[in-house]
């Protein structure tokens, strides 16, 4: 090989990595990711829907098998039109968050335990009590602020034993991990949360812990939120995606436990699940009054707060 031949390659190399630096610092990188979800999404379906028809395939009856196979059918075409649904709902997050990508550094000497964000405090021994009727029985959630910690991506957390019961029955059960970083926001590192019915796990969805296949925490409160502000609250592709979005700083909310002035309200919407919104109301030294979901109008109001 000649050294012309040489040079020649090597100023290839040169001008492929420059414009691969170009491309990747111009490309959009959040509806990248969005595209990645929906081509993620699809490959899902078609899993399920193959799967279905391997299990249809070994019904003798044949009536019984095409009826089976045609169902299978329907809920892939289901299954793919939620996916382009959640793709479309990404895209319009991406239009407020932007293009780069979502890596916050994570440096455990800027967290503390102690969480006292006028917004969300979340002193140990507290428990808050939400109540409320809805289309899916009466539900009352305690959310209690535990002494446990847990150690996530390097990080101690603060534990939070979050309990839904339906009609008195338990169906929900999740710890929830929060940290604050020194300038006062707080971060949602993870959750483990368990669907129960009859008083049995029926399913894990939504658990998920930061550094755990590259997932990353998000905060769920501003230090010094402003209107207009959005921003991620946790990300891990498929599993969770929740941002929120602050809309006022000076709301008046009258619940069970009291009327409050000057409450913070933002709005929750999540990539997964396309159409769904919820307005969050929370009241400075006392954290969260109200939850308002404004697809099905349900309504979960602060009715008490024990052992602050």
């Amino acid at each position: 090989m000649n050294h012309q031949s040489l040079s020649k390659r090597a100023l290839f190399a040169v001008v492929l990595a420059a414009t691969t630096t170009v491309i990747a610092q111009a490309a959009n990188v959040c509806q990248l990711t969005s595209q990645d979800g929906l081509n993620s999404c699809k490959k899902s379906a078609q899993g399920d829907y193959w799967t279905a028809v391997g299990m249809c395939t070994n019904i003798s009856e044949s009536q019984n098998r095409q009826a089976c196979i045609a169902k299978a059918k329907s809920d892939f075409q289901d299954a793919i039109t939620t996916c382009r649904d959640q793709f479309t709902s990404r895209n319009q997050i991406c239009q407020k968050l932007g293009a780069e990508p979502y890596d916050p550094t994570i440096d455990p000497a800027n967290f503390t335990t102690n969480i006292d964000n006028p917004y969300m405090p979340l002193k140990p021994g507290t428990t808050y009590i939400y109540e409320g009727p809805t289309s899916q029985g009466f539900i009352r959630t305690e959310f209690a602020v535990t002494t446990n910690t847990k150690l996530i991506d390097g990080v101690t957390c603060v534990e939070v034993h979050d309990q839904v019961f339906t009609d008195g029955e338990l169906t929900e059960d999740t710890l929830d991990w929060f940290a604050q970083d020194k300038e006062g926001n707080v971060w949602y590192f993870g959750e483990d949360s368990e669907e129960l019915i009859n008083g049995r796990v029926s399913g894990l969805g939504g658990s998920w812990q930061g550094g755990v296949d590259e997932a990353r925490p998000g905060i769920v409160m501003e230090a010094h939120p402003k209107v207009g502000d959005f921003y991620r609250q946790e990300f891990l592709l498929n599993t969770a995606e929740d941002s929120a979005g602050v809309l006022d700083l000076s709301q008046t909310v009258t619940v069970p436990a009291g009327t409050f002035h000057h409450c913070l309200e933002t709005a929750e919407v999540t990539g997964l699940e396309p159409g769904a919104l919820e307005h969050k109301f929370y009241a400075k030294g006392i954290g969260n009054v109200q939850t308002v979901d404004l697809v099905t109008g349900d309504k979960f109001p602060l009715v008490q707060v024990m052992g602050n």
